[in-house]
């Protein structure tokens, strides 16, 4: 570039990887600071809040720009994201309980009174949002999450600037999340070690996936039937446990997560 933003680009901050195409690498590299999404850059910002934006924080690749722009570029919007860091909170990353079609297990948000993370928060306008919605499966009645809104009592969202925000939406698992062995949801610890960790455990993951993460995910993207056979057995394994958010979803299922005619898919 001419313009002395070559230090900008996703490639040159190592941020360009996309976990929609190369699933072991999810969630994906996350910014060291916040930025402005602009196509191949990640620019500076000038402000941390947009009243006229939607605010939707990030717990896995939505928070990776190489993520963010994949998902744009496959429908076509060009305008530019803005990331803002924020630390949160009452809220932790935790397992999704099913297996997506792009070839990972991603991570959804728990409730986690005393918790503290720090993330990112997206400021998505009505076109962004819609893109991230379908693509989370938040349109479908069968999707896998549905957006909800976490306000500031339960949940807090401070900014950089000291910022407190009302509230921020977040993508809940309508299937639930995995357990940690007992009763709490175990946190995500990335891609490899979990893939590693789920098929060493549970016999009939292997079988379905093979034994290692890399056949895990080659044999998840190539069959959607597959994905929901995985989700059922992460299920019927007794694996599923509820997140805490449930209650901050208006349309939530009937019955328990990982029960009963919640397992429907489509497979995201």
């Amino acid at each position: 570039m001419v313009d002395g933003r070559a230090d900008r680009t996703l490639e040159a901050l190592g941020l360009a990887a996309a976990p929609a195409t190369d699933p072991l690498l999810y969630p994906g590299a996350w910014p060291a600071h916040s930025g402005l999404l602009d196509g191949d850059l990640l620019l500076p910002l000038d402000r941390l809040t947009y009243e006229d934006r939607t605010p939707v924080l990030a717990v896995g690749s939505n928070a990776c720009p190489g993520q963010l722009r994949h998902k744009m570029r496959e429908t076509g919007i060009t305008s530019p994201v803005p990331m803002v860091r924020a630390r949160v909170t009452g809220l932790d990353v935790g397992v999704s309980a099913h297996v997506s079609r792009l070839g990972y297990v991603s991570a959804s948000p728990v409730a986690s009174p005393g918790a503290v993370r720090e993330l990112f928060l997206t400021w998505l306008d009505a076109e962004q949002l819609a893109v991230i919605d379908a693509s989370e499966g938040v349109p479908l009645p069968y999707g896998n999450y549905r957006r909800a809104w976490l306000p500031q009592q339960d949940v807090r969202t401070e900014l950089e600037d000291g910022t407190l925000l009302p509230g921020v939406h977040v993508y809940v698992n309508r299937r639930g999340v995995l357990h940690d062995g007992g009763d709490a949801p175990r946190r995500h610890p990335g891609q490899h070690a979990l893939l590693s960790e789920l098929l060493a455990s549970v016999p009939r993951l292997r079988q379905l996936f093979g034994v290692t993460p890399e056949e895990f995910c080659a044999r998840a993207r190539a069959d959607a039937g597959l994905c929901e056979l995985g989700t059922r057995v992460l299920a019927e394994e007794k694996l599923v446990t509820a997140s805490g958010l449930e209650r901050f979803v208006r349309d939530q299922q009937t019955g328990s997560p990982g029960t009963g005619s919640s397992l429907l898919p489509p497979l995201m």
